[in-house]
């Protein structure tokens, strides 16, 4: 709940300054936007970062997630060693129909796509390792 009551505000957020940026960028002594480019650019890159506001979400989620599962199960131990088990196993099976349907990505249990660097930004899972680690920090 508090993750969601942070990020509807930070979405309104965008949403409004895309609309301030596009309706009020100006107008030429015609009636024309002064600068088009400036819209552009917000119609470009407002969904990019409502995208990475959903992205850090979703793992933010899958943490509380973590947390959860530890929490009932009462050893956190037994889910790191568990998720780093899938993990291991699903680096050996190759996932080609992942890679080419990468929107599949947030029903899988681990990330199947490969990459790091910026595509880091836009994974729905966060990295396994790191999962790992707070599920131990835990203990």
């Amino acid at each position: 709940i508090l993750i969601s009551t942070i990020a509807a505000p930070m979405a309104g957020a965008i949403s409004a300054l895309a609309n301030f940026a596009v309706f009020f960028s100006g107008r030429s002594d015609d009636g024309r936007p002064a600068n088009p480019i400036v819209g552009i650019l917000v119609m470009i890159l407002a969904p990019l970062a409502a995208s990475l506001i959903q992205m850090a979400i979703s793992r933010a989620r899958e943490f509380e997630a973590d947390r959860g599962g530890a929490e009932i199960s009462g050893d956190p131990g037994a889910l790191a060693d568990a998720l780093a088990k899938i993990d291991a196993y699903a680096r050996g099976i190759p996932m080609a129909s992942a890679e080419a349907h990468p929107e599949t990505a947030q029903m899988m249990i681990m990330n199947p796509l490969a990459g790091g660097g910026l595509s880091g930004l836009f994974r729905t899972h966060p990295a396994t390792e790191e999962r790992v680690a707070r599920l131990r920090a835990m203990i």
